[in-house]
């Protein structure tokens, strides 16, 4: 029989949940939007089989471009990052909004990859409802 997971690292060291939290309001003060952030964060949880895939149409080239370079940073491939990804970001965003994007990219990664070692809410995850 397997070993009982633990319960969230965040809930077990408060003081690292507490700057996770810290990075994501510093992120949103930014000014990208929740919109954008929230495409983001539901991006790399279906890439990291913690979510539904977002089915929706991006109309915006500035959406498709951040979700671009979100994948990028999560799937990392022989050329994590490919110049032509960031180029097109860095059209519609300048330094500190790539700074946000990236590190909401980051975040999100962390979170999800603490839930999937812990086996947190994956299934409900997966069926499209998030905790």
């Amino acid at each position: 029989m397997p070993t009982e997971r633990m319960p969230s690292p965040t809930a077990l060291i408060p003081e690292a949940g507490a700057a996770l939290t810290a990075i994501g309001v510093a992120v949103a003060g930014v000014g990208l939007g929740d919109r954008l952030l929230e495409l983001n964060r539901r991006r790399v949880a279906a890439l990291n089989g913690c979510g539904p895939e977002d089915r929706r149409p991006h109309t915006s080239d500035e959406e498709r471009a951040a979700l671009a370079l979100t994948e990028a940073v999560t799937v990392l491939g022989a050329d994590p990052v490919p110049d032509e990804v960031w180029d097109r970001a860095a059209k519609h965003f300048d330094h500190r909004e790539l700074a946000a994007l990236l590190l909401t990219a980051a975040l999100a990664n962390a979170v999800t990859r603490l839930d999937i070692a812990t086996r947190r809410n994956i299934a409900t995850r997966r069926n499209g409802a998030t905790s």
